[in-house]
């Protein structure tokens, strides 16, 4: 909680005057007059605060007004700058309105969710809003109940990689997952490949480097989205993805991929750097991904505009 504790001033006489006709002006208005009336101090302290009690009054009528928290006119959203008595003296602080406080509390699971470079718009994606006009679909909508039914009970569970056609609703569907799991207390890592690439290539500079990487390789659950999409260096697809995969198939974690390629295909790519071919070190990633997920293909009507 934001406060803001105001400096006591001795007005002088002109000063004096002048906060006593803004607080007058201020009291014509009934509602105001009972607001401040609540306020369990002598007039003249609260004088002093006019302009802020004014302030404070004026967001008050827009909580009460506001049908939603997106529409809130506050100067913080979610939040009413209210007047606080400490000690015999007048303070302020921005407080969390009801709307936000419900809001926090109904996306509280969405802490256990640890996004890199995401840069997406995933609109909150849940379970239920997935839709059901494409048949193709289902199979995967099925698959991905099977592991919330069984992650639990069954931690030597594979993930999926989930390729297919751009903008079909890939990363939707598997963050819809991840935001199910986290309902359950579930923690889970989703990093967009080719700039938390990027990301964590800069880190060596910003001394963040280990942290991110630490993170994902460790992760109880991870999407790596978009993989496919990345420009291939060696260091990034045998000191990074190598290293992340050899490390979660040995230790058993739910591993989890979206790319608009076929597993032949992303093996192609992965071969071809910009100096040099080596499909040995392709082939070894496709294999490191076979074993940590199933392959499913999603071919649908793109759903972004």
């Amino acid at each position: 909680m934001e406060k803001i504790k105001l400096n006591t001033i001795k007005p002088t006489t002109n000063i004096k005057q002048s906060l006593k006709a803004s607080y007058a002006k201020a009291s014509e208005d009934p509602n105001f007059k009972n607001f401040v009336k609540s306020i369990d101090l002598p007039e003249d302290k609260k004088i002093k605060y006019t302009s802020s009690l004014e302030e404070a009054f004026k967001e008050k009528q827009n909580c009460e007004k506001c049908k939603n928290l997106f529409e809130c006119k506050n100067k913080i959203q979610g939040f009413i700058y209210t007047p606080i008595v400490e000690d015999d003296e007048l303070t302020f602080s921005y407080i969390a309105c009801d709307k936000k406080k419900k809001f926090d509390q109904k996306n509280s699971y969405k802490k256990l969710i640890t996004e890199y470079n995401t840069g997406k718009n995933y609109e909150d994606p849940q379970m239920k809003d997935i839709f059901l006009d494409d048949k193709k679909r289902i199979p995967i909508i099925k698959a991905l109940k099977e592991f919330i039914d069984n992650y639990q009970e069954n931690k030597n569970i594979k993930g999926i990689y989930l390729h297919g056609s751009f903008g079909s609703g890939k990363s939707y569907m598997i963050t819809a997952l991840f935001n199910e799991l986290a309902k359950k207390g579930n923690k889970s890592t989703i990093i967009y490949w080719p700039e938390f690439l990027r990301s964590l290539k800069a880190g060596f500079s910003l001394g963040d480097y280990d942290d991110k990487f630490e993170t994902v390789k460790r992760s109880p659950i991870l999407l790596i989205d978009d993989i496919g999409a990345e420009q291939i260096t060696p260091w990034g697809r045998d000191e990074v993805l190598g290293s992340i995969l050899q490390y979660r198939m040995l230790e058993h974690l739910p591993t989890f991929f979206t790319s608009n390629l076929n597993l032949n295909d992303l093996e192609t790519h992965l071969s071809e750097s910009k100096n040099n071919t080596d499909q040995v070190k392709a082939r070894r990633i496709i294999e490191r991904i076979k074993q940590l997920s199933d392959s499913m293909e999603l071919i649908s009507p793109s759903k972004r505009s």
